[in-house]
């Protein structure tokens, strides 16, 4: 009986010691878990974003490689513009020479030679890009993208006021970068200033094919 009356005895005295650790353990458990969410706030940080409508939001960072679709179409569609719209008072040399910061170091040979002509141009040369579409990127792997522009290049010159059309319709393959690819001069023009502006987006153009170019990678 006294046996029994010890085993009845013992049996609540374990239960709480059980339990209280079970309950030191799920404290420790928290605690922990409140110290890596504060770790991991701080090595990532979240950024402030001021909306034109005043209020201010916090976003957490993108991965490196990532861009919103809207990004790859606009950087594309206005890298492309500004390549191609030159003229008598803003010859091609110039404004290759600031944009080709846009593109990689191995596809600068090709496009130059395919966008922008060796000669010096006559009185009155003038070329316009008039896009009319361009396309929703298409993702070829992590940070590497590709879109479709439609457009035309419109050359006037002195002795033909109306105009000579030359279709663009090509495939523009572009890649994010780890670092904005354009930097400002000491004394930057309009053009500096639209190049640095388009480079804050971390991308870059690495090929340009034609619009049916099956191979095209």
């Amino acid at each position: 009986m006294k046996s029994e009356s010890k085993k009845s005895n013992f049996l609540p005295l374990f239960t709480v010691a059980t339990f209280g650790l079970h309950l030191f353990t799920f404290l420790i458990l928290t605690f922990h878990w409140s110290m890596l969410r504060q770790l991991q706030q701080r090595l990532t940080p979240q950024s402030l974003v001021q909306l034109v409508d005043g209020r201010a939001i916090t976003v957490d960072p993108k991965p490196d490689f990532t861009r919103y679709p809207e990004t790859v179409r606009r950087f594309v569609g206005e890298t492309m513009t500004l390549m191609l719209n030159w003229s008598q008072q803003q010859q091609p040399q110039a404004v290759w020479q600031t944009t080709s910061a846009l593109v990689s170091n191995n596809l600068k040979p090709k496009l130059e030679s395919m966008i922008s002509p060796t000669q010096t141009l006559s009185q009155g040369t003038e070329n316009i890009l008039v896009i009319q579409n361009v396309g929703q990127p298409t993702q070829i792997s992590e940070g590497k993208w590709k879109v479709d522009i439609i457009a035309n290049q419109l050359i006037f010159t002195n002795a033909d006021r109306l105009g000579k059309t030359v279709p663009f319709n090509k495939q523009i393959l572009v890649q994010a970068v780890e670092a904005p690819v354009a930097s400002l001069p000491n004394s930057p023009l309009p053009l500096n200033l639209a190049v640095s502006r388009l480079g804050e987006a971390r991308l870059q153009i690495y090929n340009v094919c034609d619009i049916n170019d099956k191979s095209c990678s």
